[in-house]
Parts: C-alpha cells; structure tokens; sequence
C-alpha cells in the first residue's frame, strides 16, 4: 500500500497549483545558483560571489550571525558535501533538505491539486519554521560560545 492516497491532501484552487509552481521554479533556481558557487574554504562568505557586502553583524560585533554559513551550507549540499554543509551551518543543510524535499512535491501536489500528505499546511509551516529556527539559533549559539 502506498504511503498516499487520493483524497488525503487538503484540495487546491488554480491559484495555489500556480503558486507551487512558481515556487518549485524558483527552488529550482536556487539550488541552481549554489551550484555555480563555490563553498568558502572558511564556511562562510560564499554569498559574497554575489556581489553581497559581509555579513554586517559579524563586521559591527565580531561573531557570526544565525544565519552566517546559510549560503556556504548550500553550496555544500548540492555537492553532496553533507558533512562541509553542517560544519559551514547546521539550519542551512536542514534548510537545503527541506527545500530539496520542497522541490518535487510543489511540483507532484500542484499537479494532483492537492497538498499531497498536507491536511493542516498551518501546522506544518508553523513546526517547520519553529524546529528550523531552534536548530539554527542552538547552533549558532554553540558557535559562538563554544566554536
């Protein structure tokens, strides 16, 4: 028996499919723009390729923010460098597999016109950002108390 059945994921409208679409699209996107980057030997900096200044609470404070490493973590990650990704930053790799889980079931629920395995979206997107955000913050304050 499959894990999905018709009928279980909440219905959606023509708008909603679209929005998944546009949102695996610029999943797509990216996971497409890490892969023409390449990882900072140092876990951080990478989104400096992009023509983005230094993270400026490292450069007023002198740690790194939560979010210091994000970039490097994905730029690891779609090489397969699972191990480099969570050194550069843990919420980053965790963020990378949700969204590499993200990318085929927008596009799978958009052509079903349900969210496939989603009764209760609200529920998933508030324990989604909540376990993202914990996983980042505990993380970022190993950083800088212990790393």
């Amino acid at each position: 028996m499959a894990w999905y059945q018709p009928g279980h994921g909440r219905p959606i409208k023509t708008v909603a499919r679209l929005l998944l679409v546009a949102w695996g699209v610029f999943l797509a996107g990216g996971f497409s723009l890490a892969v023409k980057l390449s990882p900072d030997p140092a876990g951080f900096g990478t989104h400096q390729q992009l023509g983005l200044p230094p993270c400026s609470f490292q450069t007023m404070f002198g740690i790194p923010c939560p979010s210091c490493g994000m970039t490097t973590s994905f730029s690891h990650f779609v090489r397969g460098q699972w191990l480099a990704a969570s050194r550069a930053n843990v919420g980053g790799l965790l963020l990378a597999m949700v969204c590499g889980l993200m990318l085929p079931w927008s596009f799978w629920s958009a052509a079903r016109g349900e969210l496939v395995g989603v009764r209760d979206p609200d529920n998933w997107l508030a324990w989604g950002v909540g376990v993202l955000t914990a996983v980042t913050v505990l993380n970022w304050l190993i950083e800088v108390t212990v790393g």
